[in-house]
């Protein structure tokens, strides 16, 4: 349903946003997507599916006491007014069967905010023709993703906000053999077919590394380059609990030693929730205001929270936007002055992690990570990638690796994207420069 316009968000919630039917409030949330997918498999196109679609999370409000549900909308107004309306009498009276919420708040007056997006995308057949041409005979497998998003929110207040964004995302692997891979992606809101043609001439230049014997590595403490792909995976796992009021409140965010000022990052370390540079709406499904910038980390050193409406009631302070698992949507972290293409001279003779997965907490209180190394890491000496590595382990504490063990961050941050496609495409996204860490300690 990309055909979901202000115009038709504007008339739905005239319409139902009202206070009646025995209920104080009504809130409507839109979730409403035109997504093209493309997957690939050798260079040649898998499977293609359009996919429109457009979701109303209704919402009404007595008292202490709100009730919800999810509504599929068929684009056609009028039949979707006449859904919404019943489903909101229906709701009504099931708000007697609830019990009050102790830590349920809202919004107290009215808000608006307005972004919509224009970008250059490719459609299906531009991304096919130019995969076709810039991947001959390479075997490439991929997926792409892109297209508008729009997310708004209503209430009965008056509250107005809408938000449209465009982009495009796709990922692939070049394949050599075995477990040998390359991957990488391309992602923005303007596409461009030269810089895809690089990234994936670049994929293929690093296949032929990945040909020669692989350089065996001991499990012991070695110096490391991180690029964004991979950084975007570390300091994402810090997303899970580590930014929250809620878990700093209740002592299990894995920052607690950094709150407590038992340990420090490296001064260049500043994280911080960017919502105006990132994909996700200014307001939450509250209809909240989000701050533009929450200050995460200021300088190595903790600062402030993310706090979700839940919290801001449980624990008497103002709620700045965060959704309810308080986790960012918009994370940013500060970029460094190394030139991205003095990266592997700076680093010397080390590891070049391109990829990470499988991470976890082997310790949360000591904010210590351990996961695998993938795809296309490599050994290099004297700035000069040489071989690719085998699949290590490795087990550290973020606290150690960007505290006393960060040599440099690079002075470009990459944007990527929460690739996930399950029900619906995300709008969380990343951004992280690429960092030097010394004695990354791998252990089999």
């Amino acid at each position: 349903m990309s055909g979901v316009t202000r115009a038709d968000f504007e008339a739905l919630a005239d319409a139902v946003c009202r206070a009646a039917d025995g209920v104080e409030r009504t809130t409507l949330l839109l979730k409403a997507e035109s997504s093209d997918f493309v997957r690939f498999n050798r260079g040649a196109v898998r499977q293609a599916t359009q996919v429109e679609q457009a979701f109303a999370t209704l919402g009404v409000v007595r008292g202490a006491r709100r009730i919800e549900s999810r509504v599929a909308l068929t684009g056609r107004v009028d039949a979707d007014i006449a859904t919404l309306n019943d489903e909101r009498r229906r709701l009504a009276k099931g708000l007697d069967d609830v019990v009050d919420d102790p830590y349920l708040l809202l919004p107290e007056t009215a808000t608006r905010s307005e972004r919509h997006d224009d970008a250059r995308l490719p459609s299906a057949a531009d991304v096919i023709a130019t995969v076709a041409r810039v991947a001959h005979g390479l075997d490439f497998v991929g997926f792409h993703a892109g297209g508008p998003v729009v997310r708004a929110f209503a209430d009965s207040l008056g509250s107005r906000h809408w938000h449209r964004v465009a982009s495009f995302h796709i990922e692939w692997c070049c394949y050599l053999a075995g477990d040998r891979a390359v991957k990488a992606s391309y992602a923005g809101r303007d596409w461009d077919e030269a810089e895809f043609a690089r990234r994936v001439a670049a994929s293929a230049a690093r296949l032929a590394l990945l040909g020669r014997p692989p350089r065996a590595v001991q499990p012991g403490a070695h110096r490391a380059y991180f690029e964004p792909t991979a950084m975007a995976e570390l300091v994402g796992m810090l997303g899970w609990g580590g930014f929250g009021l809620k878990a700093r409140r209740t002592g299990s965010s894995c920052l607690m030693r950094l709150a407590h000022r038992d340990a420090a990052l490296h001064p260049s370390v500043t994280l911080a929730e960017d919502t105006p540079h990132g994909l996700a709406p200014a307001f939450t499904p509250e209809g909240f205001l989000r701050d533009a910038a929450v200050t995460l980390v200021d300088q190595g050193r903790a600062a402030d929270t993310l706090v979700s409406p839940r919290s801001a009631r449980e624990f008497g302070v103002p709620a700045n936007g965060a959704n309810a698992d308080e986790t960012p949507e918009s994370l940013a972290m500060a970029p460094g002055t190394l030139r991205e293409a003095d990266a592997a001279a700076a680093l010397g003779s080390g590891l070049w992690i391109s990829n990470l997965w499988y991470l976890n907490f082997s310790d949360r209180p000591a904010c210590r990570i351990t996961g695998m190394t993938r795809f296309a890491c490599l050994w290099v000496e004297d700035g000069v990638p040489v071989a690719p590595i085998g699949a290590m382990r490795f087990d550290d504490s973020f606290l150690r690796m960007f505290g006393e063990g960060l040599v440099a961050l690079t002075d470009h941050a990459e944007a990527i994207p929460n690739s996930d496609t399950y029900l619906e495409r995300q709008l969380a996204s990343v951004s992280v420069p690429g960092a030097i860490v010394a004695d990354w300690r791998l252990t089999l």
